[in-house]
């Protein structure tokens, strides 16, 4: 999950902490100053750490280096990066998709419009079948008839089954119809896409509580993954829709569409520490391959490095 850093992008994340906290060769070894402190925390506050995580990462650096055991520059890169990786890795920290012991498994996959959901679907499809599973889409967006078509594309590319309806379809029947599908083709998985909805709008989020609901009843313990699929580029949003599709459905992953560059990469630490969400996937390109399991110990060399 090697995130590359595009041409012409502002200095890495860790040269701007150096840059404000590391204002002489001795500031180390007479221990961070306040002013020093201060200056981290704005730093990683404007990465979209978020309070708690930088509150954290502050705390840590501080007493480090007051108790003398941050003397170099070297160590001081890995202090912050053993940190970040401790928040992304306590609690619900596997990265792994869950698979229902008996077929099928149930992803459902959340989000606002225009976060690049369906393009994942697509993606995620095809690393199912190339690891050996049958997989089966479900268009469970029924708001756009462009979305039924998009979905549609996107299975036969992959070669996959796809179930669809009519627009203005009732979202919940799809999907229950799409694993009584599941069950008569022997699908291994089975991804249900949703309407993109705004987190602000009360009554669709109502309808995704729906969704949830109707996939039980067909399929106790289903869905298996409520995947809510964020843009990595929208920095603090992200934790207002975390928040709020939070309270419709128990999502248990999150994945990040459009991680290709680092420059929002904080978000990652922000949801897990304040939500404890692990981040399952990674979109890192416009490729069909360009979707990873995320690697914590990756991602906080990347982000503070790249």
């Amino acid at each position: 999950m090697r995130l590359a850093k595009r041409a012409g992008e502002k200095p890495s994340l860790w040269k701007k902490i150096r840059d404000v906290a590391l204002t002489d060769v001795g500031v180390l070894v007479r221990g961070l100053d306040e002013g020093s402190l201060e200056k981290i925390e704005e730093t990683l506050l404007g990465a979209d750490f978020g309070v708690p995580a930088t509150m954290r990462l502050v705390d840590v650096v501080e007493s480090l280096s007051r108790g003398g055991k941050i003397r170099t520059e070297q160590q001081f890169l890995e202090t912050v990066e053993r940190e970040i990786v401790a928040i992304l890795s306590e609690g619900r920290a596997d990265t792994a998709l869950v698979h229902a012991a008996e077929a099928p498994t149930v992803y459902l996959m959340v989000g606002v419009n225009g976060v690049g959901k369906t393009t994942t679907i697509g993606k995620l499809a095809h690393r199912l079948k190339r690891d050996g599973k049958r997989v089966l889409l479900a268009a469970g967006d029924t708001f756009r008839a462009g979305a039924i078509d998009q979905l549609r594309v996107w299975a036969e590319r992959v070669g996959v089954e796809f179930v669809g309806a009519q627009p203005g379809a009732d979202p919940a029947s799809v999907a229950f119809d799409a694993i009584d599908a599941a069950y008569a083709r022997r699908s291994d998985v089975v991804i249900i896409d949703t309407a993109g909805r705004l987190h602000t709008q009360d009554d669709l989020m109502t309808e995704l509580e729906k969704i949830g609901r109707v996939i039980d009843r067909r399929l106790p313990g289903a869905p298996h993954e409520t995947l809510l699929v964020l843009d990595a580029t929208v920095g603090q949003n992200a934790v207002a829709q975390a928040r709020t599709f939070g309270r419709a459905l128990p999502i248990t992953g999150l994945v990040l569409a459009k991680l290709d560059s680092t420059a929002r990469g904080g978000i990652v630490v922000a949801l897990k520490q304040e939500f404890d969400l692990p981040v399952k996937l990674v979109g890192t390109g416009e490729g069909i391959d360009a979707l990873t399991t995320f690697d914590p110990q990756q991602f906080a060399k990347d982000v503070l490095e790249t």
